[in-house]
């Protein structure tokens, strides 16, 4: 008789996510797949070979589904990052650390062929070269490298801006500068769900008032909004380029160039909320069996 599988799994509560916890451990039990939910790296310890958690060896599981953005700590990370090297994870620890990185996912979508804003990384102390940067390029916005939600984008737009902003990034002992040059668009973008390479949904955000950022943390407000065939190419590619098996693509009209562009790639989008699906967001029953049907898929590969 084959053993029967069994994996680890830390949803976000919030925003409905504790619902859809229920859904997917639901689901996966049909299949006859034990869900060890509520997995929170931060109480685990490592000792001799394991990781443990609540009594449960986690290296012995057949999977690890992490969906978490909001609480993660360097300390889980960590464990992830070794979790990753013994058992199957979702998504894998390598492309989970590519997409956390604004300035890796460029660099691999631009060899790629995927459009990006334009982009520089710098020394910490080429401040030289920053100056050139803002006078070639007019507007530019400076992106924490690890940032997520909008927070710590700086919008650049003179040479005196940038003069005043320079002190203050000394200070916070940055190693590195990246900046994108700023792209004239519609102050919208598409937010695109690929699940294993599969379309899951499409809805459109907006910045708020006189705010550039997009992202509902900032401001930004979500709209419905259909995805056409390019869109969704380049959203499948930018997936399949990182590495992610569940991923969201923000992607933006570069009015100037008159292409479509990947600002971002989101190893953990949400599903969409309770007041979302009121509006018409009705993309999480899809999402769940695809994402279902992953762990079903990745966790036969390793029994076999």
């Amino acid at each position: 008789m084959a053993k029967k599988r069994k994996i680890g799994m830390w949803m976000y509560s919030n925003g409905g996510g504790d619902k859809i916890a229920k859904k997917i451990i639901k689901k996966l039990k049909e299949r006859e797949i034990e869900t060890f939910n509520n997995v929170n790296l931060r109480q685990a310890i490592s000792k001799n070979g394991h990781i443990v958690y609540k009594g449960e060896k986690l290296d012995k599981l057949d999977l690890f589904f992490s969906y978490n953005a909001g609480e993660q700590t360097q300390y889980q990370v960590y464990l992830y990052q070794a979790l990753s090297r013994i058992i199957p994870t979702i998504n894998s620890y390598e492309a989970f650390a590519l997409t956390e990185d604004k300035f890796q996912t460029s660099f691999v979508l631009r060899n790629a062929g995927v459009a990006t804003p334009d982009y520089k990384l710098c020394h910490r102390d080429d401040a030289h070269e920053l100056k050139k940067i803002i006078k070639k390029w007019d507007k530019m916005v400076y992106k924490p490298t690890d940032g997520w939600g909008g927070v710590g984008l700086t919008k650049i737009e003179s040479e005196e801006n940038l003069n005043m902003l320079l002190p203050f990034l000394n200070q916070i002992d940055l190693r590195y500068f990246y900046v994108e040059k700023f792209l004239k668009y519609d102050n919208t973008d598409f937010r695109v769900d690929i699940v294993d390479g599969e379309f899951v949904s499409c809805y459109g955000r907006r910045a708020g008032g006189s705010d550039w950022r997009t992202n509902v943390t900032s401001g930004g407000s979500v709209f419905l909004r259909e995805a056409n065939d390019e869109v969704i190419a380049i959203a499948k590619k930018a997936c399949e380029v990182t590495g992610v098996d569940i991923g969201g693509v923000d992607i933006i009209y570069d009015m100037e160039k008159e292409q479509y562009v990947v600002l971002e790639v989101n190893g953990i989008p949400a599903f969409a909320t309770p007041q979302q699906e009121k509006m018409g967001l009705d993309f999480n029953d899809k999402k769940i069996d695809l994402i279902v049907n992953l762990i079903d898929k990745k966790t036969k590969i390793k029994d076999k």
